[in-house]
């Protein structure tokens, strides 16, 4: 089969280095996704295992498509019957546009109506539409003159892992804080420390991978359960392997501190929710309090930008003494620093030794490294 996972713009590569680890063939890094092929039982895995991706789709179909007329068409020669019961609820999602289906809503109805209309003329019913949580979610992607028609297999976006409903004023993804531990090259044996860790989320996603823990664990179920062809022995099996893996104790330390009292109660509540209490160490303390843990380690930490947090606070002044803090107590370790704003990242007054380019949804950010001798 061949599948396409939708990713983060710029996480591409990362994501195809992630999939072909899980086991996937043919793997071809696109732009916000990565094309790959495998069987039932990865796309099964990729689902459970993969740290960064939002959704596993899978093709059924592509055809050439101008207009309206080709797109009713095209989705009427799919035998919907292989996918769907009048009894199932559906939703149309739809990315891309060419020059007559330029309009999203419009060519969601379109296909909406082609799927419906089928099932009312072979069976004399048909599925409702509903958009929240749909049996099955339909995916078409409109690029000039052709239209690709792909399931979703995740159901729920895969970055929402389901241990985490307490979140601070401006969480990272779990996908996006998996993609920054990958590009600082952490290794489980060092330590990890977030001075800035709010509700966790960095601390966390570094505990899950030290530990071997699959993110879909936590999560209630997987689109791909409601399909007529869903194979229930098959997951359960994954599922058992996937807690068979797990390890009992990390490596090495992984601590998390933040100022607010009420998020470190935030964090500690998402790592009971994930079992990792035991092992994550999470406690409030000032900035100008932290000291160095260990004699070298990975510190890694998302500062406020000022696009959501602390408009009026003087974010200045609170970087440089960031770079103060580096610089003084953490002599031997290595600095991850993800940054939104230019200005302020120059604050820091540190000179980093490295540049990478990623964006925190939809904001350019650098994830500047700091060697610290």
């Amino acid at each position: 089969m061949n599948y396409f996972a939708t990713v983060a713009r710029g996480l591409e590569t990362l994501a195809a280095q992630e999939l072909e680890q899980l086991g996937a063939h043919s793997v071809e890094p696109g732009f916000c996704g990565v094309a790959f092929e495998g069987d039932r039982t990865l796309l099964y895995r990729v689902n459970l295992w993969a740290r960064l991706p939002f959704r596993i789709l899978v093709d059924i179909h592509e055809f050439p498509c101008l207009d309206a007329k080709d797109l009713y068409r095209g989705i009427q020669t799919i035998d919907w019957q292989n996918y769907l019961t009048p009894d199932m609820t559906l939703a149309v999602n739809v990315t891309g546009k060419n020059a007559h289906l330029n309009h999203s809503h419009f060519t969601s109805l379109q296909v909406k109506n082609a799927i419906v209309d089928q099932q009312q003329e072979k069976l004399g019913e048909r599925s409702n539409v509903e958009l929240h949580e749909p049996d099955v979610r339909v995916n078409v992607h409109i690029e000039r003159d052709f239209c690709t028609v792909k399931l979703d297999s995740s159901g729920n976006s895969l970055h929402r892992r389901g241990y985490r409903p307490a979140v601070g004023s401006a969480p990272l993804k779990e996908s996006l804080a998996a993609a920054l531990i990958q590009l600082s090259g952490w290794k489980q044996d060092q330590m990890f420390y977030d001075p800035l860790c709010g509700s966790g989320t960095l601390p966390l996603e570094a505990s899950l991978k030290a530990l071997n823990i699959a993110p879909g664990l936590f999560r209630e179920s997987f689109g791909f359960e409601n399909w007529l062809d869903f194979d229930l022995v098959l997951l359960e099996k994954l599922l058992q392997e996937a807690k068979d893996s797990q390890l009992d104790t990390l490596p090495a330390p992984i601590w998390g501190s933040d100022h607010d009292e009420n998020v470190i109660e935030q964090a500690i509540n998402n790592a009971q929710n994930c079992g990792v209490d035991n092992h994550v160490w999470f406690s409030q303390m000032e900035l100008a309090d932290v000291v160095a843990p260990a004699d070298s380690g990975i510190l890694l930490c998302n500062p406020p930008y000022g696009e959501r947090l602390g408009r009026d606070s003087d974010l200045g002044a609170f970087y440089k003494l960031l770079g103060d803090v580096l610089k003084q107590r953490f002599k031997g370790w290595t600095a991850f620093v993800l940054s939104g704003n230019k200005e302020l990242s120059q604050s820091i007054g540190l000179k980093s030794s490295k540049r990478i380019a990623v964006y925190n949804g939809a904001l350019p950010c650098q994830l500047m490294k700091y060697e610290l001798y």
